[in-house]
């Protein structure tokens, strides 16, 4: 068996498939179709029938953190203690926001930097950016503006069960 595998080499199969190649004949191309045909077929016999079928939709399993029967007010309850949350985070964010600023500052002024100036800049760029901000946002009519109200009085006329 060795000596079956000494003699045959890759590098000389792919030479003499070359040379048969450059051989004029007529049914070079017809045979080269048949045999990819061929290849192709076999190849379609190996797949298995249950992959040639669209794969079934996934069962979609929802997850709830929330009690089933939870009641208006709980979930009310439960938005106002999130706003608040996130009232204080954005107010502590802001303090913070302004330490920096202050940080800043202090080491502009140390290395001789016209702090002066660049807050004026940037305090124009925030004006800009809320008038912006205000001209893309459509202003409360009057009627709207009365019966606004802030989150404290939202939340604590909800929890009274006064909403209207």
């Amino acid at each position: 068996m060795k000596q079956f595998l000494r003699r045959i080499s890759p590098k000389r199969a792919a030479l003499d498939l070359a040379e048969h190649w450059r051989q004029p004949t007529e049914h070079r191309w017809p045979i080269l179709g048949v045999a990819a045909a061929v290849t192709f077929a076999l190849f379609m016999l190996f797949i298995p029938e249950s992959q040639r079928i669209e794969p079934a939709r996934p069962e979609v399993v929802f997850i709830s953190t929330w009690e089933e029967g939870r009641t208006q007010q709980q979930i009310i309850a439960s938005n106002c203690a999130n706003q608040q949350l996130k009232d204080d985070l954005e107010a502590r964010l802001a303090q913070r926001a302004e330490l920096r600023r202050d940080i800043y500052m202090a080491l502009g002024r140390a290395t001789f930097i016209d702090v002066d100036a660049i807050e004026q800049e940037a305090r124009a760029e925030r004006d800009q950016a809320d008038e912006d901000e205000q001209t893309v946002r459509p202003a409360l009519t009057a009627e709207a503006a009365e019966t606004a109200r802030s989150v404290e009085e939202f939340c604590a006329a909800a929890l009274e069960g006064s909403l209207g």
